[in-house]
């Protein structure tokens, strides 16, 4: 790991001509919002500037209203006198197609505050005691000496809001940063309902049928128990991809289980899984062991096949 810090980071951009900034694939609110956020910063400092993300998916709805998603564009590697910065990927693969953009660039940047994460860029801004990128790429903006407008702290304080679950498991010091984002002009009680709280009524029915198919396993993760549910892409279908993220913070609220996952179908026989565990368990060896990562108590991986066997593959994991 090339290991930087805020200020490194800011020197690096500093004088540069263009900057392309890359999210990661299935894009949610802390990865679009750190783009978004410090596209804005370094556009204020008159450096061109792209933000992107790989994969077919759309972007979802609310993250469309986000200020600065004219950034938004099909990328390419960074000419010579600029970089590409990675924000909120834990690996160079949650990149997608754009690994080869970000490989191909001049100077690499990571930003980024999973655990998991041991870093792929030229510099390395990495700090996993942050609750979300967006703080560190306000670090940045801070070392840049760029003004925190409205728009660039309502892109921040998307990543902010979704990333410590409005707060529930904030650390102090997000509390001091939200308070600043807030003052600087979001507007947090629109942001937290459109971003938290706002679903199509399809959602609900979708979400009692996987609730009503969840599984615990009282044995599992050495007797503290698991439960599980499945969204299968049929049952998403009207849907957008992104509906079925929420799932798991509505099975992991079982309290005899200290481990939750939800397996989402995205199209047949391909998946994704969202882990979560309580107090104890650290799920990011499990992910890591299927082929992802994440932090000690929420993490991640893809697979594919029936869902028999990648349920299968992760049982035979705990």
């Amino acid at each position: 790991m090339n290991r930087a810090s805020a200020a490194m980071v800011a020197e690096a951009l500093r004088d540069l001509t263009s900057v392309v900034i890359i999210s990661h694939v299935r894009p949610d609110p802390d990865t679009i919002g750190s783009a978004l956020g410090l596209g804005l910063g370094l556009a204020r400092l008159g450096i061109a500037v792209r933000c992107g993300y790989s994969g077919p998916e759309t972007l979802p709805g609310a993250l469309r209203e986000l200020p600065g998603v004219e950034l938004l564009a099909p990328l390419s590697p960074a000419e010579e006198g600029g970089a590409a910065v990675a924000v909120d990927a834990a690996t160079v693969s949650r990149l997608g197609d754009y690994e080869a953009v970000f490989d191909a660039s001049p100077t690499r940047v990571c930003i980024d505050h999973h655990v998991s994460n041991a870093g792929f860029g030229d510099l390395d801004f990495i700090d996993s005691e942050s609750d979300c990128t967006a703080v560190l790429v306000l670090q940045v903006l801070d070392a840049l000496g760029v003004e925190l407008t409205a728009d660039i702290a309502t892109c921040l304080y998307a990543g902010l809001v979704t990333d410590t679950g409005s707060f529930k498991w904030a650390r102090p010091a997000s509390f001091e940063v939200a308070a600043r984002l807030l003052n600087a002009g979001v507007d947090g009680v629109r942001w937290s309902r459109v971003l938290l709280d706002s679903h199509p009524y399809s959602w609900l029915k979708m979400v009692s049928e996987v609730l009503g198919g969840s599984v615990f396993d009282r044995e599992a993760c050495g007797g503290l128990g698991l439960v599980y549910g499945t969204v299968t892409a049929a049952q998403m279908a009207g849907m957008n991809w992104d509906e079925s993220e929420s799932v798991i913070d509505v099975v992991r609220t079982a309290q005899e289980a200290e481990v939750a996952a939800v397996f989402k179908e995205s199209t047949p026989g391909e998946w994704t899984v969202s882990l979560r565990s309580k107090t104890t368990v650290d799920v990011v060896p499990i992910a890591r062991a299927l082929g992802g990562g994440g932090h000690t108590r929420a993490a991640g991986y893809s697979d594919t096949g029936s869902a028999d066997d990648v349920i299968g593959r992760l049982l035979a994991q705990l």
